[in-house]
């Protein structure tokens, strides 16, 4: 055999044995394994994802994200399968929490338990929310670090466990910033607004911004909605102010995440408030 040959033979073996390496190279995985959890992983371009058989959406360059709900079990099936078919299957521990019980009087009656005639009210809003998470668009501004969307005293965390006037009432899903009326509620990430309403019953003043990817943040108890449905927001814009419209005691803003239908801790997210947020 020529040296030639030898080295086109050589190389050959050499190229396949870069792109075998390349294909099975460890998935990597960025944030918390934990309750309320968000996770941003990076795959091979064209790779498949699904965690627990639901499959996951991959972007162009193998991102992709997903999350862990409030009461997530302790474990999480992850399987992704690469172009040239090369397999990962991957039992996640998913790290438990123990949530606090907050206890919150003085409502008015009527907003812990809304009277009958206000069922049409309450199914046409959640209707509206229901139609803005169901959207997927393709943004990857999920994959950008987040801000706090206003500065003041974490008032409410999520996962606790709410007893309005003495009544258990559904855990709260999202973390309460208080302020006083009419401090600036700025963007926490950049995104398309999918709603925007002054006053909703329980919620007040509502926004929902799409992060891409069906990432998405939702504000309530807003003074001024200072956006309008399919305006295109960057971080840090200033959007709304706080209020204390909607089933609220005092003036705060109370920012949720979802992934999907996933309820996620932006706490988790976000990081430790700080000066420069």
């Amino acid at each position: 055999m020529g040296q030639t040959k030898t080295l086109r033979i050589l190389g050959i073996l050499l190229c396949a044995f870069a792109f075998e390496a390349a294909a099975t190279e460890p998935i990597r995985l960025n944030g918390p394994v934990v309750q309320g959890g968000m996770i941003v992983g990076q795959a091979t371009p064209g790779s498949t994802v699904r965690l627990d058989g639901t499959s996951v959406k991959v972007a162009p360059d193998g991102r992709f994200v997903f999350g862990f709900n409030r009461d997530a079990g302790q474990s999480a099936l992850l399987e992704i399968v690469e172009p040239a078919g090369a397999q990962h299957i991957e039992t996640l521990s998913v790290k438990q929490r123990d949530y606090k019980i907050q206890r919150i009087d003085g409502l008015p009656p009527k907003k812990v338990t809304p009277p009958p005639e206000l069922t049409a009210r309450l199914k046409r809003e959640r209707g509206l929310v229901a139609q803005a998470r169901a959207r997927d668009t393709d943004f990857l501004h999920w994959a950008e670090p987040f801000i706090w969307p206003a500065k003041g005293r974490i008032s409410g965390v999520y996962g606790s466990q709410r007893i309005l006037n003495g009544k258990p009432r559904q855990p709260h899903y999202g973390v309460d910033v208080a302020g006083p009326k009419g401090t600036p509620v700025v963007a926490p990430a950049s995104g398309i607004v999918m709603l925007a309403q002054p006053d909703f019953y329980f919620e007040g003043g509502i926004i929902i911004i799409d992060h891409g990817y069906r990432v998405m943040s939702t504000l309530f108890h807003l003074q001024t909605v200072d956006v309008i449905v399919g305006q295109a927001v960057e971080k840090g814009q200033p959007i709304a102010t706080i209020g204390a419209t909607g089933r609220a005691t005092g003036a705060h803003v109370d920012w949720r995440m979802n992934w999907g239908a996933t309820r996620l801790d932006p706490a988790l997210i976000v990081g430790p408030m700080s000066a420069e947020d």
